[in-house]
């Protein structure tokens, strides 16, 4: 579907990566795979929304949902994208671990995310500055402006989170340092981006009648331990159709039937629920 990096290339990804804590890499898929995509996440959003505990709230008409990977077409696609691969091997080591699989909807009426990092800094990178994780991100819509755009600051995945609510959430007095900083993204179709989950960002309020989902694909290195957070798992049929190259990333467990996902985001969705 693309071409792959060269050395030189990766260099200067992951050069920008750890200087930002954000990269975005265009037209990574043909707009007919993202298509496709969408409809995968149309089609889990109505199912997990019809029962308890399936979407978990992330501020007000906002909400994020967890799947497991067959329930995308294109996994595989995703996975093993020449891309994301090699920034991942650079980032997290060899062995890095596929751990989330997921997608965030901001609807019509979506407002202002207080500003936030998915989870705490981890020991490794405060002592060391070392990224233990990564988040790709796929927009399954061209974003406009009045959607609600995904608004990040770049460089604050090194930020000391000490004062931080819940190590994730900065207080508001650090507000206007993050409004100065900040720079909105409006990926279309097919651009993917991969970031540190560190990066302080939000999501913007959403002035649209559309919706603005976006995928979001976890990635560890060994030891990370964000797998404990979430409950991907593959039926064995599943995991023998994928190339070696993505199965050697999956160390979820096997099943015989794929059980709902009940999503665990409990903190986030408290306080970003928050007006």
């Amino acid at each position: 579907m693309t071409t792959n990096l060269t050395a030189a290339d990766v260099e200067s990804l992951t050069a920008r990566l750890s200087e930002d804590g954000i990269i975005g890499l265009p037209r990574a898929f043909p707009r007919d795979w993202v298509r496709r995509l969408g409809e995968d996440i149309d089609a889990a959003f109505a199912e997990a929304r019809a029962r308890p505990d399936g979407a978990v709230g992330r501020g007000p008409n906002r909400y994020y949902v967890e799947i497991h990977p067959e329930q995308l077409r294109g996994f595989a696609d995703l996975a093993g994208h020449p891309w994301i691969t090699a920034v991942a091997e650079a980032v997290l080591g060899p062995d890095y671990r596929i751990v989330e699989v997921g997608f965030d909807v901001p609807l019509a009426g979506a407002v202002d995310q207080p500003w936030h990092r998915d989870f705490p800094m981890p020991a490794e990178t405060a002592r060391h500055r070392r990224l233990t994780s990564l988040a790709v991100n796929v927009t399954a819509v061209d974003t406009e402006p009045d959607m609600g755009p995904f608004e990040i600051a770049p460089g604050t995945h090194r930020d000391d989170g000490a004062a931080f609510e819940h190590g994730m959430f900065p207080p508001r007095s650090a507000y206007p340092r993050y409004r100065s900083l900040a720079v909105r993204k409006f990926p279309r179709m097919g651009d993917i981006s991969i970031r540190s989950a560190l990066t302080v960002h939000r999501g913007t309020a959403n002035h649209s009648a559309k919706s603005r989902p976006v995928l979001v694909l976890g990635l560890d290195a060994p030891g990370a331990g964000n797998d404990e957070h979430h409950d991907i798992a593959v039926t064995q049929g599943f995991l023998a159709s994928l190339p070696e190259s993505v199965r050697a990333h999956l160390r979820c467990p096997i099943v015989g039937t794929l059980e709902p996902i009940t999503q665990k985001h409990t903190i986030e969705g408290l306080v970003m629920g928050e007006s």
